[in-house]
């Protein structure tokens, strides 16, 4: 919600320093009016569209802020076979989780499914690596269920500790 704050009135001073351009060119009254009109009618269909684009998962390859995102932790998948692998993606260093939608690949949907099953039996979450080069031919799977962390060692007791024998 934070980029459409930015974005739209971006658009709309574009839009506006574009009308202010056509009424003040030497240009007939009713192209000048046409000229009003377009900007008016732009404005909100500008915002419906963007708000439109909130709910809806982005492709991954155009998302540029993730371009070189190393790791992400997958929170939801659907696979839609034949069309589509939707993810619901944690970013780290962004608050909100991300949607994204992959082109269907069997493949890929192997992976993710294999990655789930992985994850589960270790206990630990599904990451995706380079989700912005999905679909490109990697030597590395993109998912992946990392190993379970390592418990920190036990601390040792302290050496005035009594120690016990069974004998009397």
């Amino acid at each position: 919600m934070d980029t459409i704050r930015i974005i739209f009135p971006i658009a709309v001073a574009l839009a506006a320093i574009l009308a202010q351009i056509s009424v003040w060119s030497p240009r007939r009254l009713w192209l000048k009016v046409t000229a009003l009109v377009t900007m008016s009618l732009f404005l909100p269909v500008a915002y419906v569209s963007l708000e439109e684009l909130l709910s809806r998962p982005k492709p991954v390859e155009m998302d540029w802020a993730t371009r070189n995102l190393q790791d992400a932790r997958v929170l939801a998948s659907r696979i839609d076979e034949n069309d589509s692998i939707f993810l619901w993606v944690a970013v780290n260093g962004l608050n909100e989780p991300r949607s994204y939608v992959l082109p269907w690949d069997e493949e890929t949907a192997r992976e993710l499914h294999s990655a789930q099953r992985g994850a589960e039996q270790e206990g630990t979450d599904v990451k995706i690596r380079r989700p912005s080069e999905a679909g490109q031919d990697n030597q590395e799977p993109m998912f992946y269920a990392p190993p379970q962390d390592t418990p920190p060692e036990k601390q040792q007791a302290a050496s005035d500790a009594q120690l016990f024998s069974g004998s009397n």
